[in-house]
């Protein structure tokens, strides 16, 4: 008999701990290798932590909702070995149907009973275990899904994964199921049986009666919301607006796009031309590519771009584009649609949402002319993109004025008032318009 401690892995140089959001096995249950044990969240990015040998969770140290620093022991695993044929008859019994029994009259109680033992031995028979094979890992709760729902071992090998690693989430599984009863094409479902139907609680969710509807903020919107107070009660917020006249390089991407995606394989947004923009300005002015530390300035050597990136549950996550000023705009094109992409689909790794130094968001992807964005902590800075718009403008010639279309769009910079005075953010943010205005001709495909 041997104990295996199970300790939270080191996840990237600048993560230090993680909260632990759920369980997956508990005291008693028997684990398999790269099974996983315990589910952990670090700032936005959720994982889970693998055992590393087979075995019986002993003890878990820990409980939901606490912070664990890497190194700490997660939790204890006993490794006596098993009986072989013990441990194939363990793999082969599916987890039994849970059964909730309602009693009602005191002379039911016993032909109930028996109903229901009756039919969880007929259920027993017709449920067929789903395992982890040598192509495919599945979690334990994604298991217990597939066997309720009556989906066999060859129909759970074809489903696709957004996990690491093409993992199978809860998420992809609830998503096929629901596609499934759409076409019609659903296997028949197991049902849990139980003596009385109780009534599910229920929690109002009409609002036209004048009735409230109360929704439980996600882990991730609680993260989000203690970073944006943090940072309006750390740092002195204060806006600059500048309109830039973006014509010609809307012009110049309608001509170069296609080209583009036929020489290098990836599409051409608008985000990787305002990054370009911004990457010059922060060489004019460094002081924005900073962070503060008590009373000192800690002006960064590397410009690594932080990009807002809006889910689909409403929620917000900003990826890094390291060393964002060493790439062309090849680099950068092909980094924005990686993280953006990886984003959505919760694939990103904790390093990837670490080490920003400045950060932008494109607030008109979803129609708004102008914004006042928060500073992402610990940075200075932060620009909000607005909507391109056409517009009547005055255009300036040597033969006289005129009134022309032209499609223009607002830049909005916040930065941090107790380093960044009203000069520096004032022309910091025209230089980012200057240059998306003058945008060279040549610039690189």
């Amino acid at each position: 008999m041997a104990k295996f401690e199970l300790k939270l892995p080191k996840m990237g140089e600048s993560v230090a701990e993680a909260t632990i959001t759920s369980w997956l096995k508990e005291v008693g249950d028997p684990i398999e290798i790269d099974d996983a044990v315990v589910e952990i969240a670090t700032d936005k990015v959720d994982s889970d932590v693998p055992s590393e040998v087979t075995g019986v969770l002993l003890s878990k140290n820990f409980e939901v909702d606490q912070v664990v620093k890497v190194g700490e022991v997660l939790a204890v695993i006993e490794t006596e070995d098993l009986d072989p044929a013990m441990e194939s008859e363990q793999k082969a019994i599916p987890v039994e149907p849970q059964v909730e029994v309602v009693v009602g009259e005191q002379e039911d109680t016993v032909q109930a009973a028996a109903e229901v033992a009756k039919e969880i031995v007929q259920l027993k028979e017709q449920i067929q275990p789903v395992v982890s094979n040598e192509k495919r890992f599945y979690s334990p709760l994604v298991k217990n899904i597939a066997v309720q729902e009556n989906i066999k071992q060859e129909e759970l090998d074809t489903i696709s994964g957004t996990g690491q690693n093409n993992r199978v989430t809860k998420k992809d599984i609830l998503a096929y199921i629901e596609q499934r009863a759409s076409t019609g094409t659903e296997s028949p479902v197991i049902p849990t049986p139980s003596v009385k139907e109780r009534p599910a609680a229920k929690i109002p969710t009409q609002t036209a009666s004048g009735q409230d509807q109360i929704i439980e903020m996600t882990r991730m919107g609680k993260l989000v919301a203690a970073h944006m107070l943090h940072s309006k009660e750390t740092s002195a917020h204060v806006q600059s607006f500048v309109e830039a006249d973006v014509t010609e390089l809307w012009e110049w991407r309608e001509r170069i796009k296609n080209k583009f995606l036929e020489r290098t394989g990836e599409k051409l947004t608008f985000t990787p031309l305002f990054i370009t923009a911004v990457l010059k300005a922060l060489r004019d002015f460094p002081q924005l590519n900073s962070s503060i530390d008590g009373d000192q300035i800690i002006q960064k050597g590397a410009i690594n771009i932080g990009m807002a990136t809006a889910l689909a549950d409403g929620n917000l996550i900003v990826p890094v584009i390291k060393n964002a000023d060493h790439l062309n705009l090849f680099g950068l094109s092909k980094a924005v649609n990686d993280l953006a992409q990886r984003a959505r689909t919760n694939q990103l790794q904790p390093e990837e949402v670490q080490d920003g130094t400045y950060t932008v968001t494109n607030v008109g992807n979803f129609g708004s002319i102008m914004g006042t964005p928060i500073i992402n902590q610990p940075q200075v800075g932060i620009l909000a993109v607005g909507v391109i718009r056409k517009m009547p403008s005055v255009i300036e010639t040597p033969e006289g004025d005129f009134i022309g279309i032209r499609r223009k769009l607002i830049l909005s910079h916040s930065y941090d008032h107790r380093i960044i005075n009203g000069a520096t953010g004032g022309q910091f943010v025209k230089n980012v318009a200057n240059y998306l205005e003058q945008w060279d001709e040549a610039a690189p495909i």
